[in-house]
């Protein structure tokens, strides 16, 4: 049976123009939602199309959620066009440099923590007292499994942070009809980027390190493998549908077996 959990659902999924971001939309909308998607990328006109062409309700804004006030202009566009806000999927971040932390400089640690940290702070906010008045809503921010990992100590910094950004939001607003959940990826297979996210080559070194962080990733998971953009998605919408109705302040590690 065909499941439909979203219909007359509004949900707002960022860093929707690729990878988990697009996955999940496309899940979203197969499922009856009506979704607003954002990410700064170009790209994102293109998923726009693919859904308006086939008749699915969807709203596009391009924006740098690293702003606060990007952020709060993204939930007012979704309130303006749909009236409400249901579910956010708080999907932005993504590790831009891998290499031992004392190879890092203070910009890359600064971008590193503006990538991953403040677009789910920002949105968080941003979305609450509509979910306030509305009182109900639901929240997904995805974290990393990398917080016990190496290779990416600032990356992992920031998802630390997004894990307790869940855990206290959900503590805050349990009884107002609001749950906070998230997931953890381990490494995900999402095909390579259109857009990277460090642009520049790696040099031969850098190379090593990104291997030894794969071989790590690989190493510590039960089932030795990365995971697919679909076993990531299955987990994001359960949390985000009310199937979940009776779960919030938990971050759930999909990783095969690795806790992070």
């Amino acid at each position: 049976m065909e499941k439909k959990r979203f219909i007359d659902k509004v949900a707002v999924v960022t860093g929707a123009a690729q990878g988990i971001g697009k996955d999940v939309t496309l899940a979203l909308s197969a499922e009856g939602g009506k979704v607003v998607i954002v990410d700064r990328s170009d790209l994102l006109s293109e998923l726009h199309d693919q859904l308006e062409r086939v008749g699915h309700e969807v709203h596009m804004v391009n924006a740098d959620l690293e702003k606060y006030a990007e952020c709060q202009r993204v939930m007012q566009e979704a309130e303006n066009r749909f009236g409400r806000v249901d579910i956010l999927i708080n999907n932005v971040g993504g590790t831009i440099w891998v290499k031992p932390f004392e190879q890092y400089s203070e910009n890359e640690i600064v971008t590193e923590i503006n990538r991953s940290l403040y677009p789910t702070l920002w949105c968080c906010n941003a979305v609450l007292p509509m979910m306030i008045k509305q009182g109900t809503g639901s929240i997904v921010n995805i974290s990393s499994v990398s917080t016990r990992g190496i290779y990416r100590v600032p990356y992992s910094a920031a998802k630390g942070g997004v894990n307790a950004i869940t855990t206290c939001l959900a503590f805050e607003n349990g009884t107002r009809g609001i749950r906070v959940n998230g997931v953890a990826p381990g490494g995900v297979d999402a095909g390579p980027r259109r857009i990277p996210r460090n642009a520049v080559p790696l040099s031969d070194q850098e190379k090593v390190w990104y291997q030894e962080m794969v071989d790590q990733s690989v190493g510590v998971s039960f089932m030795k493998r990365y995971g697919t953009l679909g076993e990531q998605t299955n987990a994001i919408l359960f949390l985000a549908s009310d199937d979940a109705s009776y779960i919030t302040g938990v971050t759930i590690p999909v990783a095969g077996g690795d806790l992070g």
